[in-house]
């Protein structure tokens, strides 16, 4: 069983990813460690930032072995707001302290009768750390879907209530984890990641 360190404290990436990677052994950013570069211009960049760089704090302060490095960048892209937030996402109304509040706001954003048409992309970034754990490499997943009128639901996190998914009537924030896991951008690039991985 592979151990995989997680760039990230996203309590709800930790759970998903323990929901859509079993098998692997998910040890989470440590408290004290720094917070990881996001600065690129595309999700990519900013995956592969964060998987170099906490490998590199890794090495110089990890108290346990791991096999490699598992970093995510994912992001809700809305075609009338010119693809944005997009790798803004995380940091997107950060002056508001709710889920809700920030969706209500990108929300208020969108032009008077404009598309509603949206995706949700996730980008892994995999760097090996053992000799058995495969090639540094990354894998992407993306959903269609459209924005809802309103928040609605309180499953998942960030802007899963505001996200339908194509071809739903509920939101990411209304359907249970276990349907959510079947067809969201983090569920298909993990699957992707198997996949490369032969895992």
């Amino acid at each position: 069983m592979l151990r995989v360190l997680l760039a990230s404290r996203n309590v709800g990436k930790l759970r998903e990813f323990a929901a859509l990677l079993p098998g692997f052994t998910l040890v989470p950013w440590p408290a004290e460690a720094p917070e990881l570069p996001e600065t690129g211009a595309f999700f990519q960049d900013n995956a592969l930032q964060k998987a170099e760089g906490a490998r590199a704090w890794w090495l110089a302060h990890g108290t346990e072995s791991v096999d490699a490095v598992l970093a995510d960048d994912s992001g809700l892209c809305v075609d009338a707001l010119w693809g944005g937030p997009g790798v803004l996402s995380a940091r997107f109304a950060q002056d508001l302290s709710s889920y809700a509040e920030r969706n209500q706001r990108l929300l208020d954003l969108l032009p008077e009768g404009a598309a509603r048409t949206a995706r949700f992309v996730c980008v892994l970034a995999w760097v090996p750390l053992g000799g058995t754990a495969g090639e540094r490499c990354t894998v992407s997943g993306a959903v269609e879907g459209s924005l809802a009128l309103a928040h609605r639901g309180s499953q998942g996190f960030g802007y899963d209530p505001i996200f339908l998914p194509e071809g739903a009537d509920q939101t990411f924030g209304e359907l249970a984890a276990a349907s959510k896991h079947t067809l969201s951008h983090r569920a298909r690039a993990c699957a992707a990641l198997r996949a490369k991985l032969g895992a």
